[in-house]
């Protein structure tokens, strides 16, 4: 029986890894730069990509978001706010998105319109891991309030991820967080990773995270030979 269900399983991450690659592929031709956000329940989620997506609006880069959760259309409304270009992923149970659950929700979408997709996963930091959505950056977010030791509980989450962005730093001092031991595990289980401290409420940390985020999908237009946006 339980080799029968890693067969399944299997099965199944292969189907995804192959319709991301394809995804992927579409993304790179029509120049738009992808970012997975995954993080537990509460970490600061929608809060964060709510500013991001205002900021960037605001300089003048095109802007999307897809917006996946179990129930309702809280998030994405509160996204929509933004002036950004949203949809809803709802996924009546299932504790993460899948490549063609984001593919069906852009279809008769232009993607050459955009410069920006931002993919809010399910708010969970196991289930997510598995997943690609042929995203160019997966960012796990942690707020100062969930504890130091979660890059300890859920180590592949971290371990797969591109950036670390520790949230809703304005409670730190409230929370008594201790960012150095937060830092250090998070290090611990991904030395590579980059990490920014962020409050979406006063906007700290936030100009770097969008600076690294241009950054990236310059690196990747000059990568794919597609020309910037003027």
């Amino acid at each position: 029986m339980t080799t029968r269900y890693l067969e399944i399983r299997q099965g199944v991450l292969s189907k995804n890894d192959r319709l991301a690659a394809d995804l992927r592929a579409r993304f790179a031709q029509a120049g738009v730069f992808v970012m997975n956000v995954v993080s537990s329940p509460g970490a600061g989620k929608t809060a964060l990509l709510e500013r991001v997506l205002r900021e960037l609006r605001a300089a003048g880069w095109r802007v999307a978001a897809v917006v996946g959760d179990l129930q309702t259309d809280n998030d994405a409304r509160r996204l929509a706010r933004s002036g950004a270009l949203v949809s809803q992923i709802t996924t009546d149970g299932m504790c993460h998105l899948e490549v063609d659950l984001v593919t069906d929700k852009l279809a008769g979408w232009d993607l050459n319109a955009l410069d920006f997709l931002f993919i809010e996963n399910v708010g969970n930091l196991v289930c997510p891991t598995w997943y690609d959505l042929g995203e160019d950056v997966r960012a796990v977010l942690l707020s100062v309030a969930e504890g130091e030791d979660k890059p300890l509980k859920y180590p592949v989450m971290f371990h797969s991820s591109d950036i670390a962005v520790i949230t809703k730093m304005d409670l730190a001092e409230a929370c008594e967080c201790d960012l150095t031991t937060m830092r250090e595990n998070i290090l611990s289980v991904q030395p590579a990773i980059r990490i920014f401290e962020t409050s979406a409420k006063t906007g700290a940390g936030v100009p770097a995270l969008i600076e690294f985020i241009l950054q990236q999908r310059a690196a990747k237009l000059a990568s794919t030979s597609v020309p910037p946006a003027a």
